[in-house]
Formats: C-alpha cells, structure tokens, sequence
C-alpha cells in the first residue's frame, strides 16, 4: 500500500487541486491533504477556516476510490523544520506531491520522495483568480467543483471575503 501527501492553502480547494489528486489517485492507495496556513483565516488571502476547507475537500472527494484524510498543518515560520513539523502532524506517507520549488527542496533535503505533476491551467485555476473573481462578483463558480459552492454558499463565504478584501483607507 501507498500513501502520498499533498500539501497546499486550498483557499478556496479548485479544479486544478482536483485535476492533482485525481492524478495522484493512480500512484497511490491513500491520500494525505495537508491545509496547509491552518492558523489562518478571515483574511484576503485566506479567508476560509481549516474546517471549512476540509468539508470543501471532503465533499469534492466523496464519490472518488480513494481513502483520503484532511490534515490542518499549521503555519511555522522556520523552514529548516518544516518537514519534521509536517510529519509530527500527519499519518506516515511514502511520496510527497508538489510542484513549489521550497516544498520540493525541503522535502528532497529531509530524504522523502517528491514528485511533481503538470499544472492546471495554472493561469485561470489559481487560489489567487478564484478569490479576486469572488471579491469582484465575477464567475468563480466555473474554477471550483460543485461541492466547493455549496461549502462557500452555505457559509456565505462570498460576503466574507468581500468584507476582510475591503479597507477604510482613504487611498492614501
């Protein structure tokens, strides 16, 4: 049996992380998703709470053959250690996923196997165009599986991050 782990923000969880764990899903028997920034929510840039990222994820998965476990890891700011720290937090996996270039480095520094995937239609299936299309009212709904909108509509998560997205600057 095979485990593999996959980090990432999942802020919000989008068809480009879908499209990676449906390739991870023919390597391995079990899938570890790290949430990675799990400390973090209400903001701009992670609005969404570890918990609901997980029913984001957990529901996107449901109908897929693959034993999955959502994982919150907690942001640490000290990259030496950030592989230990990941290990502490989830189940024992074989191969680690991911095409960042530190999460690779650090994960080839501490011995364990990385493997990277093709990207997504990396321009459109981004966290970072999913949420300045929810903060401008534009399509979203197109970027994410169907279980993702219900999770953020269920949660009214648009008029959140629309409010954390807002200032009371002045534009000075």
């Amino acid at each position: 049996m095979t485990r593999g782990f996959y980090i990432g923000r999942f802020q919000p969880f989008h068809n480009g992380h879908l499209s990676m764990v449906e390739q991870i899903a023919e390597d391995v028997d079990e899938l570890v998703l790290g949430i990675g920034s799990a400390d973090d929510s209400h903001t701009g840039r992670n609005p969404f709470t570890a918990g609901e990222r997980i029913m984001m994820i957990t529901k996107s998965l449901v109908d897929y053959d693959l034993v999955t476990y959502a994982v919150p890891i907690e942001d640490l700011e000290r990259n030496s250690v950030w592989v230990s720290h990941i290990q502490s937090m989830s189940p024992d996996f074989d191969v680690a996923y991911s095409n960042n270039p530190l999460v690779i480095q650090l994960f080839r520094e501490a011995g364990i196997e990385i493997r990277q995937s093709p990207m997504f239609n990396r321009d459109v299936l981004e966290g970072t165009e999913v949420r300045e299309r929810m903060i401008n009212g534009d399509d979203w709904q197109t970027l994410v599986p169907k279980a993702v909108v219900e999770v953020v509509e269920e949660m009214n998560g648009i008029e959140r991050i629309q409010m954390v997205s807002d200032t009371d600057s002045n534009g000075d």
